[in-house]
């Protein structure tokens, strides 16, 4: 008995015949309650990253011209390939057709083939990589809180070095809790919460960034971007190209699409609710990243810095990017869990398929929680595989404490095919598009431009590992 007939047999053996379409979607999971609040909610928090405060610095690279214009472009390719994405939800008919649970699901049922190993490959690969980027990015507002106390406790005389290492680790420990939250829909609470608080962080830097401009009554910056002098020619041109590879990233959230869409009631069907969600969150998305990058530009010129918040320094008031560093240490513990449970999901389901008997993977102990009329249903290989991802990311990010330019890597490796390639191969595919119209060019030529974007903005990456090993000493990583 496969594993959605024996779902809808439970379901039916507890629940009276006449009501068991009302618990049940057609494909006999329990009705999925999600709206589009709460995947506006999904993708905002997985989009929003800590990277809109890298913003300022990809424009300054770029200028006031090419800065915005960039950024506009990618936010219209993003919503553009998300929307074809999002047909790709049920495979053949929108309403009934098949549904596909997670984006690898829908490359195996619509194109086949190795497709569906490379797609698999490079999608947890890259959620792999984000997950050690936030253990490395929290752990960093973490220390800025720890060393700005310390820095005017001190009077200013103490320079407060410490090491990242005990930080990660509370992370870590913070995500093993909540880790053994069973499914993506039930943490649609932790990604409302994360929301908010990018927005609170992303208001503070703006709202420093004006208070700059204000009191100095200048707009820096200049239509080219960071001037030659500041910078060599050689190194103005790889700061750009790693600059548009930052912006396209920024935006990148295709990876979890399929996943988030699978919360989604219905009806309407699920692609409309999802094509208004992706609409809103990237518009929302847009006119932050815009405001953080262009005040922060406006704020420091060409010598705008890598993280804004870190750019006010220690100065007064401290207190507010402590709020604003604390904002950003919750986002990315709801962030890290958006991204890792389709991880977790796909293990589980392997382990459930291949193991069906196993008393350890399959048995489920409930918990009465208070306050709570629906006890907690423990599961220990679940208990133990998420705790032994949680710890593995935690060690590689003490071990390689600059995987930030790593995940800059897998970040180009992950933008082309899952963003761009997949979506656009798969619409062409269900929707049966003609070779050589012109849709279909239109659509090819779309995919050509973003694989070069990908692979000159990884070339920009790898130059910044090589630089990170020549001074790499592991696990003694100090700020």
């Amino acid at each position: 008995m496969g594993d959605n007939q024996r779902q809808v047999f439970d379901v039916s053996m507890a629940i009276p015949s006449h009501n068991v379409s009302e618990c049940v979607d057609d494909d006999g999971r329990l009705k999925r309650t999600g709206t589009i609040c709460t995947a506006t909610a999904h993708i905002i928090t997985a989009v929003i990253g800590s990277g809109v405060l890298s913003l300022a610095w990809a424009i300054a690279q770029l200028g006031w011209i090419a800065g915005p214009a960039v950024m506009l472009l990618f936010s219209f390719v993003t919503y553009y390939t998300s929307s074809l994405l999002t047909d790709c939800y049920r495979t053949g008919d929108p309403v009934s057709g098949k549904r596909n649970y997670t984006y690898t699901d829908a490359v195996r049922s619509i194109l086949g083939g190795y497709k569906v190993k490379a797609c698999g490959l490079i999608q947890y690969l890259n959620l792999f990589g984000i997950s050690i980027g936030y253990t490395i990015a929290a752990s960093i507002s973490m220390m800025a809180i720890k060393r700005s106390n310390c820095f005017h406790e001190s009077g200013g005389k103490n320079p407060c070095h410490m090491s990242s290492n005990p930080y990660m680790i509370m992370f870590g420990v913070s995500e093993i809790l909540l880790s053994q939250i069973p499914d993506f829909d039930q943490i649609w609470w932790l990604s409302i919460v994360a929301a908010v608080m990018s927005f609170t962080y992303s208001g503070i830097g703006l709202g420093l960034g004006l208070a700059k401009v204000a009191a100095t009554g200048t707009f820096k910056g200049s239509l080219t971007g960071i001037s030659i002098g500041t910078v060599t020619q050689a190194q103005k041109i790889w700061r750009s190209l790693q600059a548009i590879g930052d912006i396209a990233f920024a935006y990148s959230f295709s990876v979890i699409l399929i996943e988030i869409q699978d919360t989604v009631k219905s009806p309407p069907e699920e692609a409309k609710t999802m094509k208004k969600a992706t609409k809103l969150s990237i518009a929302v998305t847009t006119v932050f990243y815009m405001l953080c990058g262009s005040m922060g530009y406006a704020s420091f010129g060409d010598f705008a810095p890598g993280n804004l918040l870190t750019g006010f320094g220690f100065f007064n008031p401290f207190w507010l990017l402590d709020i604003a560093n604390a904002a950003i240490i919750i986002h990315l513990v709801g962030a890290y869990q958006v991204f890792c449970q389709p991880i977790f999901a796909f293990i589980e389901k392997w382990a459930t398929q291949r193991w069906p008997e196993s008393y350890f993977i399959t048995k489920e102990f409930k918990i009465p929680v208070p306050g709570n009329r629906h006890p907690y249903k423990l599961n220990m290989f679940r208990l133990v595989w998420r705790t032994g991802f949680v710890m593995l990311t935690t060690v590689i990010s003490m071990l390689l404490p600059f995987f930030n330019d790593v995940v800059g890597i897998l970040g180009a490796l992950g933008f082309w095919p899952l963003t761009v390639y997949f979506p656009v191969e798969m619409y062409i595919q269900q929707k049966k598009i003609s070779k050589w119209s012109s849709r279909w060019i239109c659509l090819k030529m779309l995919s050509m431009a973003c694989l070069m974007i990908s692979i000159v903005a990884g070339a920009g990456s790898i130059v910044g590992v090589i630089l990170d090993l020549k001074v790499y000493k592991p696990f003694k990583t100090t700020y």
